[in-house]
């Protein structure tokens, strides 16, 4: 699925280049901020456990579709802030909202045949805002294009490790 793939590949990149700025943003940060790039397509989860057997299970509506929304991805990154270290929540926390964010706002990229993305400020609002329809999930190109980004990313920061070294 390159979908996925991009989305790392886009928190990587976001996130090298802001640990060129901060100092303590170094390795663990950033897979960080990627592991934060995944919270959204949590909602792929369904196709393993549907909807369905969750609600069964809970004896409540339940829908995996809800991590795709602003809220269902606020819900899930304060869960990741309370499995971290009390002394690396804040910054953890940060980095797990800046790659969920990053995917949010590549997903309202994205063609729907709607011409609306997700409800990205839901439950506060049920507003979808339009989408310009770039690109659909299902091709290469956005792949290719976040790949050969995060190794232009990857290099510059070889670069100025090695620079700073010298």
């Amino acid at each position: 699925m390159p979908d996925l793939l991009a989305h790392v590949f886009i928190a990587y990149s976001v996130c090298r280049v802001l640990s060129w700025r901060y100092v303590w943003l170094d390795r663990q940060y950033v897979t960080l901020g990627m592991v934060g790039a995944f919270i959204p397509d949590l909602v792929k989860i369904k196709l393993l456990v549907p909807s369905w057997r969750v609600e069964q299970l809970l004896g409540i509506p339940f829908s995996w579709g809800s991590f795709t929304t602003g809220g269902g991805v606020l819900l899930s990154t304060l869960i990741g802030v309370v499995l971290l270290a009390a002394a690396e929540r804040r910054r953890g926390g940060s980095l797990l909202a800046l790659g969920a964010v990053t995917h949010l706002a590549t997903d309202s990229l994205l063609l729907y045949p709607t011409g609306r993305t997700t409800q990205l400020l839901w439950p506060v609002s049920q507003y979808t805002t339009p989408s310009p329809g770039l690109y659909l999930s299902t091709q290469p190109e956005p792949t290719l294009v976040t790949g050969l980004l995060a190794i232009l990313v990857w290099g510059a920061h070889q670069y100025r490790t090695r620079r700073a070294s010298e």
